[in-house]
C-alpha cells in the first residue's frame, strides 16, 4: 500500500505477482464521528495520571470503486483531424457513470478521424471517431509487395481512389500505367495484393 498523490486521500493498494493488480480507494475523515474515550491502564489500577489524549474514530472503510482503462485525449482534437496515438493516453477512471462505448486502447482509435471537436482530458467513445481515409485520390501511395521469406519490394504509384485502412484501392504504377490494386495499410501506403 502507498500513497501516489499529494492530496493523500487516495490510497493505492496493489499486487506485483502473478496476476498482477491494483486498486485506488479514497479515504475521507468523517468529522461528526467522534471517538469515545480510553481509559488507560495505569488509572484502572488507581494511579492518577493527565489525561489521555482522544483516539481517532475508525471509520468503516470507503467502498472500493471499481475502475475502468479509457483513452483519454491529450490535447484538443478538432473535427475532421486524423488521431494519431500520440494524441491520446490510456488512463483509469471510476466505472461508475462511464458511457458504454467509451476506448479501452489506444489501437482502437488510431488512424481515425475526430467526428466533432473533442476537449484535452476527454474520454472517446466509439462513436466520436470514424475510419479515416488514410489514402486520397490523386495522391502518391507508397505500394510494398512481399513475400514470406523476408523479400520486399516497394514502389510508388498514383492512388485512383479514396481508401480508409483495410480497404482495397485501385493504383497506377507511374513508370509502367500499369493499374494494380493495394489494401490500405496506413497513411498513405498499402500493401500488394
Amino acid at each position: 500500500m502507498d500513497l501516489p498523490f499529494a492530496s493523500r486521500e487516495t490510497v493505492r493498494v496493489r499486487c506485483l505477482g502473478s496476476p498482477s493488480w491494483q486498486l485506488y480507494v479514497r479515504m475521507v475523515l468523517d468529522p461528526s464521528v467522534k471517538a469515545l474515550p480510553r481509559k488507560p491502564a495505569s488509572e484502572a489500577a488507581g494511579v492518577a495520571q493527565s489525561p489521555a489524549p482522544t483516539p481517532l474514530a475508525v471509520k468503516e472503510p470507503a467502498p472500493v470503486v471499481a475502475l475502468r482503462r479509457v483513452v483519454v485525449a491529450r490535447q484538443l482534437l478538432r473535427a475532421g483531424s486524423l488521431v494519431t496515438a500520440d494524441m491520446l493516453v490510456e488512463v483509469d477512471q471510476p466505472a461508475t457513470g462511464l458511457d458504454a462505448q467509451v476506448l479501452r486502447s489506444i489501437r482502437e482509435a488510431e488512424n481515425s478521424e475526430a467526428v466533432r471537436e473533442i476537449a484535452a482530458g476527454m474520454a472517446l467513445r466509439s462513436y466520436d471517431l470514424r475510419r479515416a481515409v488514410l489514402v486520397k485520390m490523386g495522391k502518391t501511395v507508397l505500394l510494398t509487395i512481399s513475400q514470406p521469406g523476408g523479400l520486399a519490394i516497394s514502389a510508388r504509384v498514383e492512388a485512383l481512389q479514396d481508401g480508409r485502412l483495410g480497404d482495397q484501392v485501385r493504383l497506377k504504377n507511374l513508370e509502367s500505367g500499369r493499374l494494380v490494386t493495394g489494401v490500405v495499410t496506413g497513411p498513405n501506403s498499402a500493401s500488394g495484393l
